[in-house]
């Protein structure tokens, strides 16, 4: 009975098949039915470079399990149909194989090429596809970053509206053109980079960066920066103009090599400091385009899986300028931008030398990216947990406040799942209580209630005692402050405050408990993170006073000091950058750039003068 069955099966496939003139018909027919399993990664591989009888074995290798399972349903006990269709088939004979021994060709050569290109087979488990096990810091999924969200202009269109950034464009672009200088500018179409959009007035591209492949490690790609010779020669005139102070020689620098990276972050920071800002972010702008413009062609940053290390002297810019790109998108309002500019920044270097990491949760927040973050704090590996740092553990308090209130119907189950938000506030105020104080102080919190709970001894402090931690609260502060103006979350921390006092109240034995997990996280005896200067996580921007302006500017002293380097001792006294009878913030301030010098020979004499004049003043 089941053989007739067959037969009368195998009869109805050879009268479809003579319906067909042509053999390869048939196949183009079959692969239109089966579109799905001819759209394979392999198919991506083979580029259309392999030749048709491959392209054939590959389509009745997909095509004849969808028939053998017709046949199983049709005749009950059937299972060997294969070897029968070939012998009566003798167009496709010695073409047709059993469908185990076919597969098993296929799938060898496949896995083996999945396998060399690292990409992720069916048979690998789901903790190899989340999070790999061989160093990296997180998965790629989580430092992937998404290129939609790198453009500024589209997210100020979502805030603002188009029209209010449309007519905002057209006015600085009349502006820009204005600018320009010279009448006459070839006209080319800049070259289209994803970190920036250039502007059509930049000077093109002069090809004075390039990357060079450096090797493979633990799955990650290591690049690196090189200059060509007349980069090294504008390197050369930078640091020549930087040893007599001058800005008016590093701006020189500019028209000659208009995408040297140090010349353009130099007078970008003079702007800055003038309160031009926008001119500043221009600049920073054309570094970006330049790093860009370099970039390897085996270089794919936004998938998280390529490392500039800081330690190359040449890649160091990459980094100053992203940090920099991302505080201009924050004083922009594009949260959104800056968070992705900061994930770019944590994936080139797993060591984060410029402290991404402590501003990752602050751009998170802003952007209302609550899910992500949470799910970047369970899955980015470091030597300590996420949570025992202070900007994680007060942050994931406040991400989890808002995934409550947007799951309202999921909440019992994420209460059973996780701790609520009163929770993990009252864990990072028993982990880290001297973060109130010092925010009660910035934000400021004028209540009474704060003075009240300021007065309990466990929160009257404002520094640990442990230098790493102390410098980290300080960037907490000073970096999130901002966030802690919202009444509702000022709530949730007076809330939790009261409930760690409460709590203290009946058991005294967990301050010495939170005590030691602080000590034992943080056991160095040294400020780790002193490389991490506290003013540049602040939210405003900075400025100097006039006459600290005037000083970036030529003064006909520095051309006779640079003559003469080694010079006597007195004529090292008569420095362009005296500091008597000067205003003392001033020179504080002018301390801190990079270019200025107070010389080294007669340092106590001129803080005898400024004392002395100053206390002359004072009378």
């Amino acid at each position: 009975m089941s053989g007739r069955l067959l037969k009368k099966v195998l009869k109805e496939q050879e009268e479809d098949q003579r319906i067909e003139s042509d053999h390869e018909e048939e196949e183009e027919e079959a692969q239109q039915l089966n579109g799905k399993a001819s759209i394979n990664p392999f198919d991506l591989l083979n580029d259309d470079d392999h030749d048709l009888d491959h392209q054939e074995d590959e389509s009745e290798t997909f095509d004849e399990p969808s028939i053998v399972p017709q046949l199983k349903t049709k005749v009950g006990g059937v299972v060997s149909t294969s070897n029968q269709k070939s012998k009566k088939k003798k167009k496709k004979k010695g073409k047709e194989v059993s469908s185990s021994s076919s597969t098993s060709n296929v799938e060898k050569p496949l896995d083996e090429i999945l396998e060399s290109l690292s990409l992720d087979t069916p048979g690998k488990s789901a903790d190899t596809k989340d999070c790999d096990n061989l160093g990296k810091p997180c998965a790629p999924s989580t430092l992937q970053v998404d290129p939609k969200f790198l453009n500024a202009e589209n997210e100020m269109r979502r805030i603002f509206g188009s029209k209010v950034v449309r007519s905002f464009e057209k006015h600085e672009r009349s502006g820009s053109s204005r600018m320009a200088r010279g009448g006459r500018r070839s006209a080319y179409i800049p070259r289209k980079t994803i970190l920036i959009t250039p502007s059509e007035h930049w000077p093109r591209w002069d090809g004075s960066l390039s990357m060079e492949f450096l090797h493979v490690s633990e799955g990650y790609h290591h690049f690196r920066y090189v200059r060509s010779s007349s980069y090294r020669q504008a390197q050369s005139e930078f640091e020549a103009a930087k040893a007599i102070h001058d800005i008016n020689a590093i701006a020189s620098v500019l028209l000659y090599h208009p995408y040297h990276l140090d010349s353009l972050i130099t007078v970008a920071e003079y702007y800055k400091f003038t309160g031009e800002h926008q001119m500043s972010a221009e600049l920073i702008s054309k570094c970006l385009y330049a790093l860009e413009c370099a970039w390897n062609p085996m270089f794919t940053p936004l998938q998280g899986n390529c490392q500039v290390k800081y330690s190359y002297e040449t890649n160091k810019p990459l980094f100053t300028v992203l940090f920099t790109h991302m505080k201009n998108m924050d004083m922009r309002g594009c949260h959104r931008c800056a968070l992705e500019v900061c994930k770019l920044l944590l994936s080139l270097d797993s060591d984060d030398p410029m402290g991404a990491m402590f501003c990752v949760d602050y751009f998170s927040l802003r952007s209302m990216e609550y899910a992500w973050l949470e799910r970047f704090s369970e899955e980015y590996k470091s030597d300590n947990s996420l949570w025992l740092f202070p900007n994680f553990s007060y942050s994931l308090a406040i991400c989890r406040s808002y995934l409550e209130k947007e799951e309202p119907s999921k909440d019992a189950l994420v209460k059973t799942a996780k701790a609520t938000s009163t929770d993990l506030m009252k864990q990072a105020l028993m982990l880290h209580p001297s973060v109130l104080n010092k925010l009660v102080d910035k934000v400021p919190l004028k209540d009474k209630v704060w003075a009240d709970i300021l007065k309990n001894a466990f929160f009257r402090a404002d520094q640990v005692g442990i230098p790493s931690l102390d410098h980290l609260i300080n960037i907490y502060v000073e970096r999130n402050s901002l966030i802690w103006r919202l009444p509702e979350l000022q709530n949730l921390l007076r809330d939790a405050a009261q409930l760690v006092i409460e709590r203290l109240r009946h058991n005294s034995s967990d301050k010495k408990d939170w005590a030691c997990v602080r000590k034992e996280a943080f056991s160095s005896e040294k400020n780790e993170y002193a490389h991490l200067l506290v003013s540049d996580f602040a939210s405003s921007a900075p400025s100097a006073p006039p006459e600290v302006l005037q000083h970036f500017m030529l003064d006909p002293r520095m051309r006779d000091a640079a003559q003469h380097p080694v010079g006597d001792p007195m004529e090292g006294g008569h420095a362009p950058r005296n500091v008597a009878n000067r205003n003392t913030l001033a020179v504080l301030l002018e301390s801190m750039l990079p270019w200025v010098h107070y010389g080294d020979g007669d340092g106590g004499v001129e803080e005898e003068n400024q004392l002395n004049g100053h206390g002359a003043g004072n009378d």
